[in-house]
């Protein structure tokens, strides 16, 4: 089997290393390249072709978020995850309004990383613990606007009965394999769907579809 190809990008080389002797253990994984601030990543992304980026959020000379925008544009089949100390509400909008697929807290374990990293690899976006949460409440309440310039009906509820339960797993922070086990439809299924969620909400990401059906009241009716 050919390994998952990953690259680790973080100011700290302590932080670094550690990184890399965890992804070590994973006989699936393969670190090709570690960068310690937004600039390197970026170019390092180009040179080694990663299936997986681990990026920190605040990094010298260009932050990670700067080096998201770049990779995701240039190189969106890459997969970008985040990683942080910090829960700041705008950071986390940020990074996935340009294309990360996760973000997560550093303090999260080495085996919950290497299952992360997996997860990630094979399609599916994950908000570590409570940072989905968060993420919700910041669209709802501070971030209206956002959700307003979409034009999508206000007084139909486009979403079928099957993807309004789907929706509601996701608020509740499951997995696309969470899912699938809890309604008892395979992962390809729930894949399709979120996909269609998005296209009918005209979305970029799963949070952000599940707020707006949340704010406009359609996930009351299942």
């Amino acid at each position: 089997m050919e390994k998952i190809k990953v690259l680790i990008a973080d100011d700290h080389c302590m932080f670094l290393r550690g990184i890399e002797s965890i992804l070590s253990d994973d006989e699936t994984l393969q670190v090709v390249g570690m960068a310690q601030n937004g600039s390197e990543a970026y170019e390092l992304s180009k040179k080694y072709n990663p299936d997986v980026i681990l990026m920190d959020v605040n990094m010298p000379v260009m932050d990670g978020v700067q080096a998201l925008k770049m990779i995701t544009k240039e190189m969106p089949q890459m997969k970008v995850l985040m990683l942080t100390n910090d829960e700041k509400e705008d950071q986390l909008f940020e990074a996935l309004k340009f294309g990360a697929k996760g973000y997560l807290l550093k303090n999260l374990l080495p085996n919950e990383l290497l299952t992360f990293i997996h997860m990630v690899h094979r399609g599916e976006s994950i908000l570590y613990g409570h940072l989905i949460g968060k993420m919700i409440g910041y669209l709802s309440n501070q971030n209206k606007e956002e959700l307003q310039k979409i034009q999508v009906s206000k007084t139909t509820n486009i979403l079928t009965r099957r993807e309004r339960e789907i929706l509601m797993q996701v608020i509740k922070g499951m997995t696309n394999r969470e899912i699938s086990v809890s309604l008892f439809i395979s992962e390809n299924t729930v894949k399709n769907h979120l996909r269609n969620i998005m296209e009918k909400l005209q979305m970029n990401n799963r949070i952000q579809a599940a707020t707006f059906a949340m704010r406009e009241g359609w996930l009351q009716e299942i």
